[in-house]
């Protein structure tokens, strides 16, 4: 099936946020993490195309910027979406942080605790560096509101596979998940199987 990409819009307010995915029972997927995480680039991948904005500044995203995927393209393209990505502002930049809600804008938690439309958060954490703090208090959270989310490990393709097999057991232990999925925007590792846990969700 074939999708095509079409950008939404930007929210950076709770009254903002699109009305499609209710509208056309289109399942929502948002995708977070840490900045310069690699998570514009793995949206990217994922649409086989530059609609995500990248950045080599961190932090440079303050708005969620919703996507929604349709079957065919051209004069083909169906209107009614079959998912919505929404791509999160990146947190763990600031120099000083308590919290990611204090260094986030104040409409993120609402959208991620309120939204009826998000099937999955698919939160993203660096394989090439150590388990980090805010990685695990984000993940700790979805599991207190109890959200379907997905622990996806970016930059895979940047260490030995040694290397790698002990970064994900360390992300395991240390953000308490049984499972890791690997991922590389730049060799596609990993692309086609995160693929195939966001179309089981349309499903669901």
């Amino acid at each position: 099936m074939r999708l095509t990409p079409k950008f939404m819009l930007s929210a950076t307010d709770v009254a903002h946020f699109p009305t499609e995915a209710k509208t056309f029972s289109a399942p929502e997927v948002a995708f977070l993490g840490r900045s310069n995480v690699g998570k514009s680039s793995l949206i990217n991948a994922l649409l086989g195309s530059k609609q995500a904005h990248t950045s080599s500044t961190p932090g440079r995203t303050r708005a969620i910027n919703f996507f929604a995927l349709h079957e065919g393209s051209g004069d083909k393209m169906k209107p009614k979406p079959v998912m919505i990505f929404a791509d999160l502002p990146g947190y763990g930049y600031a120099k000083i942080s308590k919290s990611i809600s204090e260094e986030w804008p104040k409409f993120i938690e609402p959208y991620l605790a309120d939204r009826e439309t998000l099937a999955l958060a698919v939160c993203l954490v660096d394989t090439n560096i150590p388990p980090q703090a805010s990685d695990t208090t984000l993940i700790h959270f979805f599991q207190q509101i109890q959200r379907p989310y997905l622990v996806v490990g970016t930059k895979c393709d940047r260490v030995g596979q040694n290397a790698l097999a002990k970064s994900l057991k360390a992300l395991r232990e240390a953000h308490e998940v049984s499972e890791v999925l690997a991922v590389s925007a730049e060799k596609g590792t990993g692309v086609q199987e995160l693929w195939r846990r966001l179309e089981a969700v349309g499903e669901n």
